[in-house]
């Protein structure tokens, strides 16, 4: 009788998953919003507020974003209020343990190669190895003339910026410039994900990052471009790429929102960066427990 019931229990349990009653376990989707570093919710005790409790609620990413010279006419909401990024993230490692902290995206043609090399060892070393870098290079004319760039080189400051990048976390010694130097402390390299449309991103990707960034893709645009970028790494021999979209999901209703992530996880997305709007730690929190319920109803 035991033997009997032992293979009834068995045949129960085949049945189940041949008739898809069981799903198979889901892939995980990393869940992240952005810090305001920008703004009236860009001072201090806010931030600090707001970094502690999704470090402490479980969020999986803190975003922030990089402008260095905004026009009054263009101030985007800020009040041309924008708290450096990479001091930023130095900032919130002092008091996290487990999030990750990701930049989405510093514009490389801002910033010497070098100097930010060095600013990114130092918080990957700061923060035990939680650094996400994504790279991007730039749109904004006003601020490319008030930083005395030229805007029409952007692509290649950017590649010579990423090659210098790789070389700093690679090298034993460097060279630049005729000198050799010593690159320390040199941690574990922070994933670099590129920001921009695919066909522009798609071989920057391949040549120097992890992953990909993407704005303004639903799921249904994100599909095509993010198979092509996987199927270009895999011939690269080098691993699955990261595919975090930029994307405000609907946080007011729930099943639509686990709609929206499940649509983008089966358009190839790896994770979300949810922008969000809050003026308090409290409306930040609001939004990370709904990210949170949506991620768990979706089954990631």
């Amino acid at each position: 009788m035991l033997a009997l019931a032992q293979l009834v229990s068995v045949t129960s349990v085949l049945a189940l998953l041949l008739s898809g009653f069981l799903e198979p376990e889901r892939k995980r989707m990393r869940l992240g919003m952005f810090l305001r570093n920008s703004g009236p919710a860009s001072r201090r005790e806010i931030m600090k507020g707001c970094a502690e409790a999704a470090d402490k609620m479980g969020l999986d990413d803190l975003w922030v974003v990089d402008h260095i010279a905004i026009p009054p006419d263009d101030a985007e909401g800020s009040g041309g209020r924008y708290v450096d990024p990479l001091a930023t993230l130095a900032f919130a490692a002092g008091f996290t343990n487990s999030i990750r902290l990701g930049i989405s995206v510093l514009v490389a043609p801002y910033r010497a190669a070098l100097p930010t090399a060095k600013w990114l060892a130092s918080i990957q070393e700061l923060s035990d190895g939680r650094l996400c870098s994504g790279f991007g290079v730039g749109w904004m004319p006003a601020e490319f003339k008030a930083l005395g760039i030229d805007r029409r080189k952007r692509g290649a400051i950017t590649d010579e910026t990423l090659s210098v990048i790789l070389r700093c976390f690679s090298e034993e010694e460097m060279e630049l410039n005729g000198q050799r130097f010593l690159f320390k402390p040199r941690p574990k390299r922070p994933k670099i994900l590129i920001g921009g449309g695919a066909a522009s991103s798609l071989p920057r990707i391949v040549k120097y990052g992890d992953g990909w960034m993407p704005t303004n893709l639903n799921p249904k645009a994100l599909e095509a471009p993010a198979a092509e970028l996987k199927a270009a790494m895999s011939a690269a021999a080098k691993p699955e790429p990261e595919i975090i979209p930029l994307s405000t999901l609907p946080l007011d209703d729930l099943g639509a929102g686990v709609e929206c992530l499940m649509a983008y996880a089966d358009a190839g997305a790896t994770g979300i960066d949810h922008p969000g709007r809050y003026r308090d730690v409290e409306e930040f929190c609001y939004n990370v427990e709904r990210l949170l319920e949506i991620k768990i109803r979706a089954g990631y």
